[in-house]
């Protein structure tokens, strides 16, 4: 079973017709979706295999129709209720690039995973997002340990520039150096902002977490993975028609690379599964897919 910690709120999206014109109207298409990177990698990976999500969310009606949502995709929730849900107001420019204003909220408040809840699993994702912020930074570091001593594969995702500049560059490959996760998945800005991965190359700072496999993704350039002690692997990405919304493609991508990998064992063939599941949420409002059976990623390799 694939396992993920990380964030449960809901996202406002706006599909912006136009520059924002300041101090007066702005035409835009507004959605109101599921969000959370932790959940969005939840709701994709369940349409492949068996999925747990573990995370905090308010005590109140917002925090109970995410879960029951959540819940009516097929994962297997695991929430500690707490303080209010929060809401992540999403700008899509005409270029489908995002602007994020976050309020997590409640996902900032998770302090207590039972054991019971990493019973089954074979691998824990989780969002760098989950680091920053207490007390539920402590309570996942310490999941992570809980989790490797268990001899659960883990997976941490760089999550974006602006949360690594505020928790801090030094501070934030401390922790991956401590922790050593299996997988660090990264788009190509966060692998360069960490010195990871430049230009498809390993950075500067590729040694500090020496025993991890990078995934330095690149839009529609190919993905590189960087072995540890072996050469780098490209592997390129299939055009996608209609691009409209960048958002939870990245979670997308983790979910079928993730699924994809606990299926085959194979990097390759985990990287061509994370970049058909991404294809599937970039012409929809936020992190949802694209309905119909072939918003499903066909694993042909197998299922987990």
């Amino acid at each position: 079973m694939l396992g993920i910690i990380g964030d449960l709120v809901q996202d406002v999206v706006v599909w912006l017709a136009e520059p924002i014109q300041h101090g007066t109207d702005t035409e835009a298409e507004i959605f109101h979706t599921r969000g959370g990177s932790g959940a969005n990698v939840a709701a994709c990976a369940a349409r492949l295999g068996p999925t747990r999500f573990i995370g905090c969310v308010g005590d109140d009606p917002l925090g109970s129709s995410l879960v029951a949502g959540l819940d009516a995709d097929g994962v297997d929730v695991r929430v500690q209720r707490n303080g209010s849900t929060g809401t992540i107001v999403i700008l899509i420019d005409e270029n489908a690039e995002r602007t994020m204003l976050p309020h997590r909220g409640a996902s900032t408040l998770l302090d207590e995973v039972p054991d019971e809840w990493l019973d089954g699993l074979e691998l824990l994702h989780v969002p760098a997002y989950t680091f920053d912020g207490e007390p539920t930074g402590t309570t996942v570091a310490d999941v992570v340990r809980r989790a490797k001593k268990r001899g659960v594969l883990v997976s941490i995702d760089a999550s974006s520039t602006g949360m690594l500049s505020h928790y801090g560059v030094r501070r934030f490959l401390a922790l991956m150096a401590d922790l050593r996760p299996d997988f660090l998945i990264a788009n190509e800005s966060e692998a360069a902002f960490l010195g990871l991965s430049v230009g498809g190359a390993p950075g500067p700072n590729r040694d500090l977490v020496r025993d991890t496999v990078v995934v330095a993704k690149a839009g529609p350039d190919p993905t590189v993975v960087h072995v540890p002690g072996g050469a780098s692997m490209a592997v390129p990405v299939p055009p996608v028609r209609r691009i409209r919304d960048l958002t939870g493609a990245g979670d997308a991508f983790a979910a079928g690379f993730l699924s994809a990998y606990l299926a085959t064992r194979n990097l390759h063939e985990a990287c061509v599964g994370g970049h058909r599941a991404a294809a599937h949420v970039l012409a929809t409002p936020g992190s949802t897919m694209a309905p119909g059976p072939s918003a499903a990623p066909d694993l042909s390799a197998g299922t987990r």
